[in-house]
């Protein structure tokens, strides 16, 4: 069940805030999650070869014993590319979010997210770490999110409930990413809270499999950033048996959890800088599964067809040409193309259509489009977004 005002502290004993530290001009640039025991936790990071210093840090916290209680984050400043004064500073970060909560200090993650390449002002971290003061309310929850943001446009959130053993399990995130996304493991910054009992390695397992079909599956404009990170927190607080593959209900866990993570990818491709549509491609008839997750990223990533989506042009060819270099298995003679619910493209000729529906159709925010490969059973999904004037805009003054 969906929970419509849910957020990273609905699930039992998490507790989340967001304060101005002096890092952005005026809005909330620091925030933390907390839970109030030690939680079982798993993460996928960024597979760029420059990982951000925060990462580094995080990556030693889990190593310690796979548990985490605190996440501080702070935006504005990616703390990327900025050698061992970066470290150090990522260090001085978790351990002054652990003495906050004298909590042990591998017990903390770090992330940060904005700018490349530029030093921390750690005076203004500091004072900002002292002042949070985290809390189960709403208002909480919507402080924390909103100092997570960087050029996004609204806040991610996503938040589901499932019964397990007779217990209500609350599953809550909180996302953000608007550019620089094109994930090669996870997504800009996602975070996930649990109040299920699920161990550490169960919990890494299912992450990593649905983060291959969710946040994986979304591009904005092709670049995958130094920061990308999703941490997920499991602390047993709904006290239902632990659960695993063996569990008789885990496939109702993990939909629920696949949910969480399919929206809060599709809330940031829907955001994509300067976006004005959320573009859904999904590819049926694959010889595998992987193939069509690969075309259908092809297709949602292709810069002519994003163009083409933003003019409001039902033009095909481009859709064709991102399937063509795809690599993917393909039967010419037996590719259809829909947009919606419109033929555009079948048995390799192209449809009689109206353009007149077909332009209307493609000014709606949201866009789907289909192809079936005709070589196989399985299917894939991927989503993103329009290519703008405004994208070029906000990313050619992005440090001014």
């Amino acid at each position: 069940m969906k929970i419509e005002d849910g957020s990273v502290v609905s699930p039992k004993g998490f507790l989340a805030d967001g304060v101005h530290a002096g890092l952005r001009y005026t809005k909330n640039d620091l925030g933390v999650i907390y839970s109030e025991v030690p939680a079982n936790c798993a993460a996928v990071y960024t597979q760029s070869h420059f990982q951000a210093a925060p990462l580094k840090v995080t990556q030693e916290s889990i190593a310690t014993e796979d548990l985490l209680q605190a996440i501080v984050v702070n935006s504005a400043n990616a703390n990327a590319c900025t050698g061992e004064q970066g470290l150090l500073d990522a260090y001085e970060m978790r351990e002054k979010c652990a003495e906050l909560f004298q909590i042990d200090k591998h017990l903390v993650a770090v992330a940060s997210t904005g700018v490349i390449g530029e030093f921390l002002k750690m005076d203004k971290i500091r004072n900002g770490i002292s002042q949070l003061s985290p809390t189960p309310s709403k208002e909480s929850a919507v402080a924390f999110q909103q100092a997570i943001l960087t050029t996004d446009l609204v806040m991610k959130t996503s938040c589901y409930k499932v019964e397990i053993d007779g217990k209500p399990v609350v599953i809550g995130g909180a996302a953000k990413g608007s550019g620089m996304i094109h994930p090669n493991m996870a997504t800009m910054l996602s975070f996930i809270t649990t109040d299920a009992c699920i161990d550490s390695s169960s919990l890494q397992s299912l992450l990593s499999d649905v983060t291959d079909k969710t946040y994986n599956q979304i591009t904005v404009d092709g670049d995958t950033s130094t920061n990308d990170m999703v941490l997920v927190m499991a602390n047993g607080k709904a006290d239902n048996h632990p659960l695993n593959e063996q569990h008789p209900q885990w496939g109702e866990f993990k939909k629920a959890f696949q949910l969480v993570s399919e929206e809060l990818a599709k809330q940031i491709a829907k955001d994509g800088e300067g976006a004005t549509k959320l573009i859904e491609v999904e590819v049926t008839g694959a010889k595998t599964k992987h193939e069509a997750n690969v075309v259908a990223k092809k297709i949602v990533g292709s810069s002519l067809v994003k163009t083409a989506v933003y003019g409001a042009d039902a033009n095909w060819g481009r859709i064709i040409c991102a399937v063509g270099y795809s690599e993917a298995s393909v039967d010419p003679e037996d590719i259809d193309i829909y947009l919606g619910d419109i033929c555009l493209f079948t048995n390799n000729r192209p449809q009689a259509f109206s353009e007149e529906l077909a332009s209307d159709y493609l000014k709606k925010e949201q866009v789907n489009i289909t192809v079936h490969l005709g070589v196989g059973e399985e299917s894939g999904k991927a989503w993103g977004c329009d290519l703008t004037y405004d994208y070029v805009k906000i990313n050619a003054s992005y440090r001014t």
